[in-house]
This record gives C-alpha cells, sequence and structure tokens, in this order.
C-alpha cells in the first residue's frame, strides 16, 4: 500500500495526535490519563517563570483544570510516575515494562559512565545501605530529611560537585531501585520501588524486541508520522536497538505504513511512516475533517520536542534562550510558541509576577509568512487571558498597540 499526503495533512495529522485540534478532553483524572496516553510522556522542567512546564503542556490540551488531580494520579492512585523519556518526565505506570529496560542497563557496567558510578557506590556502600533502610522503615522522605553519609564525595566539574547524598539518590532513580513519591516545591520524597510500585518492578522484564516493538508504535502514533530517525528521539530517547529491521517487521505485517509527504513543489526525503491504526482518522483529514484550536505552547511541550522535525513541519526555527545571555537572547527567557491551526504563527514573551498576580506579556513576535487579522489577534488575546486565569493571575497586561500589530510588538 503507498500512500502519498501532502505537508499540510501531515501537520493536522501530527497536531491532532497531540491533541492539540479537534475536541478537547474532559479537563478530569481521566481526561489527563487519555492525553498522557497519547503523549507517551509530560516533560519535568522545574522553571516557573510562567508555570512548570508538565502543568503547561496539559493545559495546551486541556484548557483550565485543576493541577491537583495530576498529583493525585502521581502520588495517591499512582496511575503515573516520574522517569526518563526523552527527558526527565512524568510517564504511565502501564508502561513501567517500556522503562524497565533502561533501569536494568543504568546497573551494568558496560560504558564509562555506568563503571563510575559502580564504583563510587561500592566505595559509599555503608552510605547506600543507611539510605536504603531509612527509606525502608520510615519512607517516604524528603531528602532533607536523609544525611550525607558518603565516605567518598562525588567529583564532578557541573553542579553536582559534591552533592553527594543528590547524586545517590538519582542514581538509584535512574536505577528503578527509588522513585518519587511525591513533591514539595523543587523538592523530591524518595521511596523505594519495592515498596512504591509492588506489583510493577516483580515482573519479569520484557524482550528487548518486545519492547521496542512497543515503544517504536507509541512513538510513531504520537507524532503521527515520522521517519526513523524522529521516532528514535521520540517518547524512550535513543532506546531502540534493532528499530530498522523492527520497522520493516511492521511494515511487513502492515502495522504500520510507509508514506510520502510531497505537494506540487515539495518532496521530503527520507522515508515516513504512519501507524495503520491512524488510517481512519488520516482518510477523516484527507477529507476537510479538521477542527483547529488556538493555542500556546510550553517551550518543552511534545509537539516541539524536537527541534529540526518542527523546523521542517512548520518552517518554525525555535530555539530555548534560558541559558543565553540576556543580550543575546532573541526573543525571551522562557517564550511560548503560538499554535493558530496547522501553523506556528508566532511566539510570546510573558512572565507570571506571583508577588502582584500579573501575567505581563513583554512582547508578541509574529512570523512574517503570517498576516494577522482581527479574528486571529482575538483568538491569541483570548488564549492568553485563558492562561492568565489558569495562572492565578488577577491582572493579565498585554504590549501597547497589540489589538493592530502587524508584526512584533514589544512592551515597556
Amino acid at each position: 500500500m503507498s500512500l502519498t499526503i501532502t505537508p499540510t495533512i501531515a501537520r493536522r495529522l501530527a497536531i491532532t495526535r497531540q491533541r492539540l485540534a479537534g475536541p478537547m478532553p474532559d479537563p478530569t483524572p481521566a481526561g489527563i490519563m487519555d492525553v498522557v496516553r497519547d503523549l507517551g510522556c509530560l516533560q519535568l522542567d522545574p522553571i516557573r517563570a510562567v508555570e512548570k512546564t508538565q502543568y503547561l503542556v496539559l493545559w495546551s490540551r486541556l484548557g483550565h483544570y485543576d493541577v491537583e488531580h495530576l498529583h493525585t494520579l502521581l502520588w495517591e492512585r499512582r496511575d503515573l510516575f516520574e522517569y526518563w523519556a526523552h527527558a526527565a518526565s512524568i510517564v504511565l505506570t502501564e508502561d513501567y515494562p517500556l522503562h524497565q529496560p533502561n533501569m536494568l542497563a543504568s546497573r551494568v557496567e558496560d560504558n564509562d559512565w555506568t563503571k563510575r558510578v559502580a564504583k563510587w557506590l561500592r566505595e559509599n556502600h555503608e552510605f547506600y545501605q543507611y539510605v536504603h533502610d531509612a527509606l525502608k522503615t520510615q519512607g517516604p522522605l524528603f531528602g532533607t530529611q536523609l544525611e550525607d553519609r558518603s565516605v567518598t564525595p562525588w567529583k564532578s566539574e557541573g553542579w553536582n560537585e559534591g552533592r553527594n547524598l543528590g547524586q545517590l539518590l538519582n542514581f538509584l532513580w535512574t536505577q528503578g531501585e527509588v522513585m518519587v513519591a511525591g513533591r514539595k516545591g523543587n523538592q523530591r520524597q524518595w521511596a523505594l520501588a519495592e515498596q512504591w510500585l509492588p506489583q510493577w518492578i516483580n515482573q519479569p522484564p520484557l524482550p528487548e524486541a518486545e519492547v521496542v516493538r512497543i515503544a517504536c508504535q507509541k512513538s510513531l502514533r504520537a507524532l503521527g508520522v515520522a521517519t526513523a530517525k524522529q521516532i528514535k528521539i521520540h517518547f524512550i530517547r535513543n532506546r531502540y536497538p534493532n528499530l530498522k529491521q523492527i520497522l520493516a517487521d511492521l511494515v511487513s505485517e502492515q502495522t504500520i505504513m510507509p508514506v510520502t509527504i510531497a505537494d506540487e513543489t515539495t518532496t521530503y526525503s527520507d522515508e515516513w511512516y504512519i501507524h495503520a491504526d491512524d488510517l481512519p482518522l488520516l482518510e477523516r483529514l484527507q477529507h476537510g475533517e479538521w477542527y483547529p484550536r488556538t493555542t500556546l505552547l510550553s517551550p518543552f511541550d511534545n509537539l516541539i520536542c524536537n527541534r529540526d522535525r518542527t523546523e521542517l513541519l512548520w518552517n518554525f526555527y525555535f530555539r530555548i534562550e534560558i541559558y543565553v545571555p540576556k543580550v543575546k537572547r532573541q526573543y525571551g527567557y522562557y517564550v511560548l510558541p503560538i499554535l493558530h491551526g496547522d501553523q506556528l504563527i508566532g511566539r510570546i514573551d510573558p512572565k507570571m509576577d506571583r508577588k502582584t498576580s500579573t501575567f505581563r506579556v513583554n512582547a508578541i513576535y509574529l512570523e512574517p509568512s503570517w498576516s494577522p487579522t482581527s479574528a486571529g489577534r482575538q483568538a491569541i488575546t483570548d488564549q492568553i487571558n485563558a492562561l492568565g486565569q489558569f495562572l492565578g493571575a488577577k491582572t493579565v497586561i498585554l504590549p501597547e498597540g497589540w489589538d493592530k500589530a502587524e508584526g512584533t510588538v514589544r512592551g515597556i
């Protein structure tokens, strides 16, 4: 079966599979679970210039919702947990078997890093045993409730220098021995995995090929349409051994289909794939069933976390400037891209001042390729106000002249 779709349909398929078009999910725990199942993960990041990214990613899809629902799913129902996906993330507990291979691999001394970690843990065995025993008898515990009893300090040229307790807990977290059982601000509460998720960690690991077979399909479905390279760096990033052969097997079984992306002027290079389960959605999109939305995206949003793919599909160059010196920033510290229908039409540079309950947009940058209309500007304004309301702002301040702006507009 040979499929050819246009770049527009490819974008719409990706956006719909990302739950950024069509009917909005209910802002309930069940709705959150539906979204996370489609996305595969919610990236974690502590920066709160606007709001933590895990909350923003859900807001873009659910609108106004109660963040305590997410906490309930994490800490009470334990339907979700924190682990590595394409970055440190919130993932589905039902996907534990897909993350378990990374936990087990992190314990094997087969490269310079794992050898170094294992050596340090052996040198600090009594320290490890103290933490293990404390969590077993007293846990869950915050790091502040544990002592640094290291014998050999952790050596690093970076910010982890001397952070012995934090490093020990992070190593054990990566290895799947401890889990995050709660949070207070950016402080993590820790528990032994054997006590937190015993019904999962005691299951025998899935064969490697089966893990890759399941995970690559989850990655492809989250992307809508993708190349092997894009699948590889999405969801469980770079943990797809023998991916080429497994994709070939899935094609042979007609579980996934090769697809060409082309229009009158452009044909995308590389081989692209679509999942057979998304063919009905593709057919509806090709027949004009498209229900677009306007929303603002976290800089770490799943739709745009692959910068090269974002530039290819949307002709939108996006980089995070958090670590760029202020004088060298092109757009701002924590910029939110604007999704309008099937286009990324610009970005805003916002800041939430929680002391004054003020959500201020310092600047709005529109792409030269987008011709603003009054309806388009109003849709963006509505989303800025909606985000301000979600953040608890009493006042939302937009740059003066925004209602008539044809391009970039900055505040004072």
